[in-house]
């Protein structure tokens, strides 16, 4: 334990504000609500104050949340929930009038830097879904553009490894076929606009799925537990999974033609403290380790074997634990924090006093979910305007995610 303590006290040390002005990669946090205990917004900025966290990802677009941060420097993802995708697509009315709801009200106090489009739309199998996507894209970007906001916001959409048919060794990899009339004009619109492609990447499944046969070095990032693996095509070594996940993303990419100009990013990755008996690895030690190594490689601006001078821009999923949100318990347990504040292991820093709030419905996501079409994917509607594009919440669950095939 001291030396997972050592490892995650240099990982946060390293991100203070000095450094992040002299362009030192910042840490992102994935700041999810899918519960009904968690404390109210500006005790979770005094959490990520205290992490040096300069990127926050939201899975909607929290009044509450946006306000508490305004003033202070953080750069913010926001979310389009799935449930106004289509409505996007066939009406972009719809995202002007989301535009104005839930971006013009905090900007400039509030730094908002993306919006997200759905989540994973592409790896589901809602027709009506996969038909919007890039309309809707278009239509929020539309709507920006009106405002004079595109040089600020860009516009884009997170996808897991599910979108792709096989990803090792990473330069095989390509994009599924029967999704390829989407992603291809989805990556020009990426390529033109100058938005990043988004990628939810767990390792962790991966060892979940074969704890014998999946080495736990090479997915902690450990390099001199592991011999890591070689991809023989390229003659590049990787001593870690996720870099291979990507560099497998960025092979099928460029298999799809827009190799150049097109940045990738991790919008989600991290390791649950906890789990059910058959979880394998789901432990504080491990989720200690993941999350200490990945946040000091993302520190010292590392980037992936195919990319290396590009550092990789990372966002650790989550703040918090969830306890709402459905699924195994593991799924309930990826947080960096308890809702409490305390930590959920031991993370190497001294966590701010957040105390003197109630612990009931201080949440956004609320426990209300309801199926939605796409495979792996469930909806909370939130609270929504009258209109059906005021503020809504759009959640999922990451091991249903995963579920369709592992990604070594």
């Amino acid at each position: 334990m001291a030396l997972i303590r050592l490892i995650l006290a240099a990982a946060f040390a390293v991100l203070t504000p000095a450094l992040a002005s002299a362009s030192v990669p910042a840490l992102g946090i994935n700041y999810g609500e899918v519960a009904d205990n968690l404390p109210p917004p500006q005790a979770a900025a005094s959490l990520l104050r205290a992490l040096n966290a300069t990127k926050v990802k939201l899975y909607d677009a929290d009044a509450r949340v946006l306000t508490a941060f305004a003033g202070s420097g953080a750069d913010f993802t926001i979310g389009v929930p799935d449930r106004l995708v289509p409505r996007f697509a066939a009406d972009p009315s719809a995202a002007a009038a989301w535009v104005r709801s839930n971006i013009l009200p905090h900007i400039p106090a509030t730094s908002i830097t993306a919006v997200t489009v759905g989540n994973e739309v592409l790896s589901g199998e809602d027709a009506t879904m996969l038909r919007s996507l890039l309309p809707a894209m278009e239509a929020l970007h539309a709507a920006l553009a009106a405002c004079n906001l595109t040089s600020r916001v860009s516009v884009t959409t997170p996808h897991s490894l599910a979108v792709l048919s096989s990803s090792f060794p990473p330069s095989s990899a390509a994009f599924r076929r029967e999704i390829l009339p989407y992603m291809s004009p989805l990556l020009g619109f990426l390529a033109k606009t100058g938005a990043p492609f988004l990628i939810n990447a767990y390792p962790y499944f991966a060892y979940k799925a074969d704890p014998t046969g999946v080495d736990l070095g090479y997915v902690l990032f450990e390099p001199s537990a592991t011999a890591g693996v070689e991809d023989e095509a390229t003659g590049l070594h990787y001593n870690n999974m996720l870099h291979a996940q990507v560099d497998a993303v960025r092979a099928a990419i460029c298999k799809a033609n827009y190799g150049k100009g097109l940045e990738i990013r991790v919008s989600e990755t991290g390791w649950p403290s906890e789990g059910d008996d058959d979880e394998a690895g789901a432990m504080p030690e491990n989720a200690a380790r993941y999350n200490g190594n990945l946040m000091r490689m993302v520190a010292e601006g590392k980037g992936t074997p195919a990319a290396p001078g590009e550092p990789l821009v990372v966002y650790v999923f989550a703040l918090f634990n969830e306890d709402q949100k459905p699924g195994p318990a593991s799924e309930r347990h990826y947080g960096l924090f308890k809702p409490d504040g305390s930590p959920a292991y031991d993370v190497g820093v001294k966590s701010p006093a957040i105390g003197g709030w109630k612990g009931s419905g201080g949440g956004g996501g609320g426990g209300n979910g309801t199926s939605s079409g796409g495979a792996g994917l469930v909806v909370a509607q939130g609270p929504g305007g009258a209109d059906g594009v005021g503020p809504g919440t759009g959640y999922y669950t990451v091991s249903a995610a995963a579920g369709n095939k592992v990604i070594n």
